[in-house]
């Protein structure tokens, strides 16, 4: 194992206020659900065999690639097991990326609609490993020396952002995946069943079926149900009550609202409107 890397920890929330970094080396890796989180994510990978997917598109990655993913994105890999799997990964705070790029220079790099990049020959890849030793470090002024070097690692990924680019792999049923996906993020409050689905966009349910779970990595109904916590949540957050967030984002009934959303996220619709 490359030293200072870790195993992968199944851990999808964040323990900081600022950003945490993970160097992860693993030579099986456990399969990993669709999931999103609250935070950016830059994922810089190393070596493997990886599609990745972020709502639904596929990205097959080379070594030395960037991923960029926004908050709130579905996104998962999908690993070969009979390839190590080594990769680097940053997240962000939302808040604490504002204060420090007050310019949204930082966060435009993750909303350009293009969200994978190559960064062999910049600086990316050295700073991204002296960043994750130091993170681990417990030697004296480690924290300001990361500080100082995830400052320049933002800095440099402003740049690459402007200068390079990669267009993600796309399979020939790519447009008819993204449609059902626009479809689904602007009629979540609604009843969405699957016939519907496959009638409004020509296509056999069982078809489209099959092409979404391969190409987004879950069934439609799961799809829907995170697209419709993801909203709940952020009701919560910003100050709307649990039966206000279950009747405006699309639950028949608060008692599979409940459910699912302790499921996902690990406390209760309340306990999330409480949370500071």
């Amino acid at each position: 194992m490359t030293r200072n890397a870790q195993r992968f920890n199944p851990r999808q929330s964040m323990s900081r206020p600022d950003f945490e970094i993970f160097h992860y080396q693993d030579p099986k890796m456990q399969e990993v659900p669709l999931h999103h989180h609250d935070f950016y994510e830059l994922y810089y990978f190393l070596r493997g065999n990886v599609e990745y997917l972020v709502e639904g598109r596929s990205c097959v990655l080379r070594p030395d690639d960037i991923l960029l993913i926004s908050p709130m994105e579905l996104h998962r890999p999908m690993v070969a097991p009979d390839e190590a799997y080594e990769r680097i990964v940053l997240w962000i705070n939302a808040d604490y990326l504002a204060q420090v790029s007050a310019d949204g220079a930082v966060q435009s790099c993750f909303g350009t609609g293009q969200n994978l990049f190559p960064c062999a020959g910049s600086a990316i890849p050295s700073l991204a490993r002296q960043l994750a030793r130091e993170f681990q470090s417990e030697r004296s002024g480690s924290a300001l020396y990361a500080q100082g070097l995830f400052l320049q690692l933002l800095a440099e990924l402003t740049r690459l952002t402007e200068g390079q680019t990669r267009e993600a792999d796309s399979a020939p049923d790519a447009p008819l995946v993204s449609g059902v996906l626009s479809y689904i993020n602007g009629h979540y409050q609604e009843e969405i069943r699957l016939e519907d689905l496959a009638a409004r966009f020509f296509v056999s349910k069982y078809y489209l079926s099959h092409l979404f779970r391969r190409s987004v990595g879950t069934s439609v109904y799961h799809y829907i149900l995170l697209k419709r916590l993801q909203h709940a949540r952020q009701m919560l957050a910003e100050g709307s009550s649990p039966g206000d967030a279950c009747q405006s984002c699309g639950f028949q009934d608060y008692a599979n609202f409940y459910r699912s959303f302790r499921q996902v996220y690990g406390i209760s619709p309340q306990e999330a409107a409480e949370r500071p």
